[in-house]
């Protein structure tokens, strides 16, 4: 039996996900303010009335943009911490999740979503408070579980697991963050101290003195 043939027409427009990534190119690429309705259904080839009918405003479509980003991200972290869980030496495993950390977040991508969630805070606190609380502090939470589950069996001394989840992400990506969301060069973060920022931790919650003396002996030895 023979084919049909495919037409020839017009390729079908976008919609859900796949409007969502044009729509979030528009905003990268333009900013809230630059951005256009009439921009974002030209290159998902659809009308601008099929465009509204499945997002109400520029607004709406901003804010849909946000939660489908933080949505897809929700859960990047978690394979490391998993690693970190598992892991028998826990500086390894660490140093393992603060290099993953660091690609995770300073990754172009990431920076591009958070500049502009950033640049319009004050104008859309809701979408901000929205990317703050489901991607920021869910991850916060995802670590402070993990080093909660660690010191549960002895091998970590922490009291405040959400505080030392907070000091840990700060120690290891508090620089180059600031550094490239300053427009720094690429290589901001080329001269980061991983292994510094963990044994730091350690002198802090390692288990017992022992874990102190191991991360102030490791200091020593770098010189």
């Amino acid at each position: 039996m023979a084919s049909v043939p495919a037409s020839r027409g017009r390729p079908p427009g976008l919609t859900g996900d796949d409007l969502i990534a044009v729509a979030r190119d528009v905003f990268l690429e333009r900013g809230f303010r630059g951005a256009s309705m009439d921009e974002v259904a030209r290159r998902a080839r659809i009308s601008k009335a099929s465009l509204y009918r499945e997002h109400t405003s520029k607004s709406a479509l901003y804010a849909a943009v946000v939660r489908h980003w933080v949505s897809a991200g929700r859960n990047a972290m978690r394979p490391a911490l998993e690693l970190l869980r598992g892991s028998a030496d826990v500086r390894a495993g660490l140093l393992g999740l603060a290099a993953t950390m660091r690609a995770g977040i300073l990754s172009p991508p990431v920076l591009a979503m958070r500049r502009l969630v950033t640049a319009e805070a004050a104008e859309q606190p809701a979408v901000a408070r929205t990317y703050l609380e489901e991607s920021w502090n869910a991850n916060i939470r995802a670590l402070a579980e993990t080093l909660r589950a660690i010191a549960a069996e002895g091998r970590l001394r922490i009291d405040d697991p959400q505080a030392a989840a907070e000091q840990f992400t700060w120690l290891i990506i508090g620089a180059p963050l600031n550094a490239r969301l300053l427009a720094a060069p690429d290589d901001a973060d080329a001269d980061a101290d991983d292994a510094g920022a963990v044994d730091l931790f350690l002198a802090a919650y390692g288990a017992g003195r022992a874990g102190e003396r191991d991360a102030t002996t490791r200091r020593a030895e770098r010189g």
